[in-house]
């Protein structure tokens, strides 16, 4: 209609109206407009595309390259990008990268003898301390069950690791969690639980809930690459980046998802390629080397604290040990192949020699620390070893403020079976032996 009564009321000033004039700006306009829809797309879905008259199915983009600092033997390979750290700063990274490598043996060989349950060592991915060196002391960490380094840097002292292995009295989970499932609040070091990826969607949403709170920090999340193939991780990064969480994903694509190699697990451009795909920073890095696992948080916690974006790095490294105990790698790969990663890139091995270019660690110190380290670590664990475990009635507290009937009626029942069956439960071992029950 509005049509209809536009072009009446043109003919009725048709003396008046230069037509011409108005077609020549009509055809201008149109022209534009259609240059406009060749050149960019307009629909909502994908605004930074361009048309195009070429059918394209696209298989691959070029590989997304790997950032480093230090070459195999520890040299600077552009010094512009070796960071300008004190000695002290360096060196405490180094010996925490020994004392996790001298607990790891000791407590893998303790879960060989029967000593604990379960343990995971971290054998060949120590360098992601430096990750914890990058971070501030409130940023609030999501970790999966590779992390020991990360809260021994924080302040986990030895006993905190030795008491959570044993479940004993002192163990700040009160035994509730399997070995190497650490957690501190006082540390901001979420506690680690079993199944794979759940800890990505929760550090999206706790990022935005730091975000409404105003505070200038970030949460960092780290996972593995066997992780990226599940459905939290893709609900993670969409959430992150649609939100703008101040967030850094910190991917340890070790090659192996438990037995499954990655050549077997993913097509693509590693998981790097994944964070792009949803519009997030992305870096990758050489996860062997300290200095681009701490420069690359760095700049990451910078962008996502000041800029509230979240950042992926993906830290490419090899997994020198079995996934757990309960794993025996060499049924799915050779140990040859195992031998030659430790002879090829050993993370501990090229932050020395950086060191010692510097004048800042020896041979006498080496020797010194890890002699000492290997005691204080052998204390701790004979200490944990001979606690009590935690009191029963823990199985029952810290849930509910006030226990509803249920709870209330499976303590008696607990406590009626063992005055039923005392035989059964040995209360000596036992922090009040069951007393308070």
């Amino acid at each position: 209609m509005f049509t209809l009564l536009r072009n009446a009321a043109l003919c009725s000033l048709w003396p008046k109206i230069d037509l011409s004039a108005i077609n020549r700006r009509a055809l201008t306009t149109t022209i534009r407009l259609l240059k406009n829809l060749d050149d960019k797309v307009s629909f909502p879905g994908a605004t930074e595309s361009h048309f195009t008259t070429e059918m394209q199915f696209i298989h691959n983009i070029a590989p997304i390259p790997t950032y480093r600092v230090m070459d195999l033997h520890g040299k600077a390979i552009d010094p512009t990008q070796e960071p300008q750290v004190s000695k002290e700063f360096a060196v405490k990274i180094y010996k925490d990268m020994i004392t996790l490598n001298t607990m790891d043996l000791i407590l893998y060989e303790a879960q060989r003898q029967g000593r604990i349950s379960f343990y995971m060592t971290n054998y060949g991915e120590e360098a992601y301390i430096g990750s914890a060196a990058a971070l501030d002391s409130q940023d609030v960490i999501f970790g999966q069950y590779r992390e020991s380094g990360v809260l021994l840097y924080r302040g986990f002292t030895l006993d905190n690791f030795m008491n959570q292995c044993y479940s004993n009295e002192k163990d700040i989970g009160k035994g509730r969690q399997m070995p190497v499932h650490y957690g501190s609040k006082e540390l901001n070091f979420q506690t680690i639980s079993s199944p794979v990826a759940t800890q990505l969607p929760q550090a999206s949403g706790a990022a935005y809930a730091l975000k409404r709170s105003g505070k200038k920090n970030c949460i960092m999340c780290y996972f593995g690459e066997g992780s990226a193939s599940e459905g939290d991780f893709h609900a993670a990064l969409n959430v992150a980046a649609t939100m703008k969480c101040p967030v850094i994903f910190f991917c340890r694509n070790n090659g192996f998802a438990i037995s499954t190699p990655a050549l077997e697990q993913y097509k693509g451009d590693g998981i790097a390629s994944r964070g792009i795909g949803y519009g997030i920073d992305t870096v990758r890095v050489d996860g062997n080397d300290v200095w681009a696992v701490y420069n690359a948080t760095k700049v990451a916690r910078q962008l996502s604290v000041e800029e509230h974006r979240p950042v992926l790095i993906e830290a490419m490294t090899y997994r020198v040990s079995h996934h757990s105990t309960s794993d025996d790698s060499f049924a799915y790969r050779s140990k040859k192949e195992v031998e030659y990663w430790k002879q090829l890139d050993n993370p501990i091995v090229r932050f020395r020699k950086w060191l010692e270019d510097k004048n800042w660690w020896n041979e006498l110190e080496e020797n010194s620390f890890r002699t000492s380290i290997r005691k204080e670590v052998l204390s701790a664990f004979s200490k944990a070893e001979k606690l009590l475990k935690p009191s029963i009635t823990d199985l029952f507290n810290d849930v509910y403020d006030r226990p509803p009937q249920s709870i209330v009626d499976q303590r008696q029942k607990l406590k009626t079976l063992i005055e039923k069956y005392p035989e059964n439960y040995p209360l000596k071992n036992y922090k009040n032996e069951g007393k308070d029950l």
